[in-house]
C-alpha cells in the first residue's frame, strides 16, 4: 500500500469509526455509568473485535457470511434482538440515580464485543474496506501490516473519545434531570438501531 491509498484508507477509517453507531452509544453509556478509567474495558472488547474482523476479513470470512444471505439475515435478528433488549432495560434503568458501578472490567469487555461483533456496520465497513483498498496483485499479508495498526489506532482513539465523553457527561449531569433524559435517548438509540437492523429486508430465497 502506497502513501496515497494508506491515507485514503486513513480518511476513510476515521469517518467509519466515528459515525455515531451501536458501539458509541454503548462507549457513553459505560463512561457515564462506570468512570473513564473503568469504560475503557469497553474500547478494549471494541478493539478485540476489530483485530479479528480484519483478519477475517484478509481471510475471506466476511465475504463468505455476505455470500450466504440467509445465514446473514437471521445472524441480523439475533443482533437486532440484543439491541433492542439493551434499549428496553437503558430505558427502565433510566429513572434510577446515577451511580458509580462497581461492574467488573469482565463484564463491560464482554459486553462491548458483544455488541461489536453483532453490529451489522462492522461487516459492512470491513467488506468496504477490503475489496476497495486492498490490492489482489499484492501479497495480503503485507498490506495488512499497513491496514491493521492504522484501523485499531484509529479505532483506538474514537471510542476513547466517546468514552470521555459520557465520562463528562456523568459529572456533569449527575443526578440532574438532563442525565434522566439523556440516558432514555441513549436507550432509544439503542432500540432503533435494533429495529433497523430486524427490519432491514430478508434476504430472498430460491426456491427449489
Amino acid at each position: 500500500m502506497n502513501l496515497h491509498g494508506w491515507l485514503v484508507f486513513a480518511a476513510f477509517w476515521a469517518v467509519f469509526v466515528t459515525t455515531p453507531g451501536p458501539n458509541a452509544v454503548n462507549c457513553i453509556t459505560n463512561g457515564m455509568t462506570y468512570g473513564f478509567r473503568r469504560a475503557l474495558w469497553g474500547v478494549l472488547g471494541i478493539l478485540t473485535q476489530a483485530t479479528l474482523f480484519l483478519f477475517l476479513s484478509a481471510l475471506g470470512v466476511t465475504a463468505l457470511i455476505a455470500a450466504s444471505p440467509a445465514a446473514f439475515f437471521y445472524a441480523k435478528l439475533i443482533g437486532a434482538a440484543f439491541l433492542v433488549f439493551l434499549g428496553v432495560r437503558g430505558w427502565i434503568v433510566a429513572a434510577r440515580p446515577v451511580t458509580l458501578s462497581p461492574a467488573h472490567g469482565r463484564h463491560i469487555y464482554m459486553r462491548a464485543l458483544a455488541i461489536a461483533t453483532i453490529n451489522a456496520k462492522s461487516v459492512a465497513g470491513y467488506l468496504a474496506a477490503f475489496s476497495q483498498f486492498v490490492q489482489p496483485e499484492v501479497p495480503i499479508w503485507g498490506q495488512m501490516a499497513a491496514i491493521v495498526p492504522t484501523a485499531l489506532m484509529i479505532t483506538a482513539l474514537s471510542y476513547t473519545g466517546y468514552t470521555a465523553l459520557g465520562a463528562g457527561l456523568g459529572r456533569l449531569a449527575y443526578g440532574a434531570i438532563m442525565n434522566f433524559w439523556f440516558r432514555r435517548i441513549m436507550a432509544l438509540c439503542f432500540i432503533g438501531y435494533g429495529l433497523a437492523l430486524g427490519l432491514a429486508g430478508a434476504p430472498e430465497f430460491r426456491r427449489v
